[in-house]
């Protein structure tokens, strides 16, 4: 059998290299001494290790609950209702984006039902109806103020992800980022489109939220 190499481990991991020494910095997979001569070699649990990580990635845990999962796997005499706890958090923390996204896609229905979808914008049901909720009338209503000018963009080169769900991850918990006004995220492009306030945020920070969740920001964001 041949070496497993950081390299190979990534190929049986499905995994990209940047993506291991990721989790490396992060304490969650062990980096090997490097022999005097040759690569470092990793041992054949790694990659079930780092497969164990990606799925519960994907379940919605972050990193830090991914390494106390981790070690209850190794702690004699640990218990399964400590894991059962910690899977039922996260469940209940689901629950409650789902009726979040539930609230938001039935107000979106309504909107688009009462739009007929042509003539003027200043005629628009769905910015009547915005403004309406805010408490701004058509009078006072600014079509371009000074807050939306100074909203800003940000293009952001995302590795790490594996399919369009993680994609989807990456939106909902930008969502949830303060200053972040609006996120699409393409798995297939390796790509997140961002729009922020710069009064509340910048590059960095929404450059680290992805990050926390598990994924890697290429550097140097494109912002405009």
């Amino acid at each position: 059998m041949k070496p497993l190499t950081i390299g190979a481990l990534a190929d049986r991991a499905g995994v990209g290299v940047e993506t291991i020494r990721f989790y490396e910095r992060k304490g969650l997979v062990r980096r090997p001494a490097r022999p005097g001569a040759g690569f470092r070699v990793y041992p054949e649990d790694a990659v079930g290790r780092i497969r164990f990580i990606r799925q519960a990635q994907a379940l919605g845990f972050t990193l830090q609950e991914i390494g106390g999962l981790l070690a209850l796997r190794v702690t004699p005499g640990s218990d399964c209702a400590a894991v059962r706890t910690r899977a039922v958090a996260k469940r209940a923390i689901v629950q409650t984006r789902l009726a979040e996204l539930e609230r938001i896609r039935d107000a979106l229905d309504k909107l688009i039902a009462a739009c007929p979808g042509r003539g003027a914008v200043t005629t628009c049901t769905i910015l009547e109806a915005l403004a309406q909720a805010t408490g701004m009338t058509p009078d006072t209503r600014p079509r371009r103020n000074a807050r939306s000018k100074a909203m800003k963009s940000l293009e952001l080169k995302i590795q790490g992800m594996h399919c369009d769900g993680c994609a989807g991850t990456i939106e909902s918990l930008l969502a949830r980022e303060p200053g972040v006004k609006g996120a699409s995220v393409s798995y297939a492009a390796g790509k997140g489109q961002i729009l922020y306030d710069p009064a509340a945020t910048d590059p960095a920070r929404v450059a680290a939220a992805i990050e926390r969740a598990g994924y890697r920001v290429a550097a140097d964001p494109t912002a405009s």
